[in-house]
């Protein structure tokens, strides 16, 4: 089946050909759905803050930052802006001169606006020797749109999300997703030192501009917030790219080469194994908000991680009692407790269990890597949104799904989706090292049977493409896992471009 030329470029993104077996295999067999217990809702599965809580829970964080922990702010960035500018996109392509919808209508309404106006008038005065009212006044909508996303202009349409001009401040200053990441790192992740961790995953092509656009503004902010900055860079890695299938699910060719696809964003959990960190915050790179709006994501930011590092610590030292062989088993009674009403792990089977099975259970389930994920309510955004499933040994834990990993040809299961209340908006602190400061080997809590298939095209051939477990899905499965309700202003995430004239990005 492989070619002498297809093992050449497989050692070149270090892929082996088990790998390529392995893949192929799940075209074929496809991934199975995940059995719902229910889905997770306030007192079942959601834990709600009660205000009272709230100022012990903020001193567990600040205590922490007292240690000589590493804290890393991880922000997948190499999402590419395009998909916010579709609809401009269309209309460019259309044979209309002038606005029809009404979110076109919108746009040219509420130019001045966007944070980038100033920088696209420039472009077109430069471009077309009119200004953007001009061109607006004599009806020319479309060269305003070519400057916006074209490389003559802005080239918008085909740089990240990360770059492009969000917000505006008082009097000209202009900020970018990439550089409110920084804004946000400062106020929430800085240890007492005063350092600040930031890890952004860029694309290839994009990575010179973020690392270039970031040491122009850094020094800003280092002066404003007291603060030292590291920031560093990774790329998603060519080892976690998947083959293309055919309809016949053998591997996809073009023009005779074996064609491979991004492994979507599942294939981070390779980056953030990489790091060197004890607590990682991980918010997506367009969630971001003008200063005005900071506190309560900072504040509940802190909550969040408030409350992992206190079950961290819980965690720890049962563990280090359950290395005492005559433990008692009134003491493994207490530690399942906290296993089924703390982490939310529960097992049917638990009294069945004898005192070594019992024991060697509780620290399978207490030695693993720990998330807290914040949970908005469900306000009808796509995405996924969290569970109670069923794993594999038959316990009953937290989980973040898909709407494509749920049955929904299964009424029961359909419904459980549809009346679920809460949903992901990718707000996790996580812990990543274990109790005797070791790091977790991270791809070994991948759910490998959770990944996803879509069809896609090359060249007008239609192909089968194979996604990776997602980061805050399947390649977080075996993870200890705490789903905690924050308010909804805490997600403002820029899907469209129109998003930014939203209050909550003005």
């Amino acid at each position: 089946m492989l070619l002498p030329s297809d093992e050449i470029l497989l050692k070149k993104k270090g892929i082996t050909p088990e790998k390529i077996d392995e893949q192929l295999q799940a075209f074929i067999s496809g991934f199975p759905y995940l059995e719902i217990r229910s889905a997770a809702e306030a007192g079942n599965g959601i834990v709600q803050l009660k205000k009272d809580e709230i100022t012990s829970i903020l001193q567990h964080w600040d205590e922490y930052l007292q240690s000589a922990a590493t804290i890393i702010k991880f922000v997948p960035a190499s999402g590419a802006a395009s998909r916010m500018f579709k609809d401009l996109f269309e209309f460019l392509e259309s044979k209309n001169d002038v606005p029809e919808s009404s979110f076109e209508k919108k746009f040219f309404n509420e130019i001045k606006k966007f944070a980038f106006y100033e920088e696209l008038n420039e472009a077109c005065i430069k471009n077309t020797g009119k200004s953007i009212d001009e061109l607006i006044d004599n009806k020319q909508f479309k060269p305003i749109i070519e400057n916006l996303l074209s490389e003559k202009g802005l080239n918008y349409g085909s740089l990240p999300k990360g770059l492009l001009r969000f917000h505006s401040y008082y009097p000209t200053e202009k900020r970018t997703p990439a550089q409110e990441h920084l804004v946000e790192g400062a106020l929430y992740a800085a240890s007492t030192s005063g350092k600040v961790n930031i890890h952004f995953t860029v694309s290839t092509e994009h990575r010179a501009l973020f690392e270039k656009h970031l040491k122009e503004t850094m020094l800003d902010y280092e002066k404003i917030f007291g603060v030292n900055y590291n920031v560093s860079f990774s790329e998603q890695k060519p080892s976690t790219d998947t083959i293309a299938a055919d309809e016949n699910n053998q591997p996809f060719r073009d023009k005779g080469e074996l064609v491979f696809r991004p492994g979507g964003h599942g294939a981070l959990i390779e980056n953030l194994n990489d790091l060197n960190g004890d607590i990682v915050f991980i918010k997506n790179i367009d969630n971001v908000v003008p200063d005005s709006l900071k506190k309560s994501t900072v504040t509940y930011k802190k909550l969040i991680a408030g409350i992992l590092v206190n079950l961290q610590k819980q965690c720890f030292a049962y563990l280090h009692e359950l290395e005492n062989e005559s433990i008692s088993s009134t003491k493994l009674l207490v530690i399942s407790q906290f296993c089924e009403i703390r982490l939310n792990n529960h097992n049917p089977d638990l009294q069945s269990l004898s005192h070594l099975d019992l024991k060697n259970y509780l620290v399978g389930k207490l030695n693993r890597p720990i998330r807290i994920c914040g949970m908005v309510k469900n306000a009808g955004e796509p995405g996924g949104g969290p569970f109670l499933t069923v794993n594999v040994d038959g316990t009953v834990s937290p989980q973040i799904l898909e709407s494509s990993q749920i049955n929904l040809n299964n009424p029961a299961d359909k419904e459980k989706m549809l009346n679920s209340t809460h949903f992901n908006p990718v707000d996790l602190v996580c812990a990543i090292k274990n109790y005797k400061g070791e790091k977790f080997d991270l791809v070994k809590f991948v759910d490998k049977k959770t990944g996803f298939i879509s069809l896609k095209s090359k060249n007008g051939k239609e192909l089968k493409a194979l996604e990776l477990p997602g980061l805050w899905n399947g390649a977080m499965s075996d993870w200890n896992t705490v789903f905690v309700e924050v308010p909804m202003e805490t997600f403002n995430p820029v899907k469209t471009v129109n998003d930014l004239l939203r209050p909550e990005h003005q």
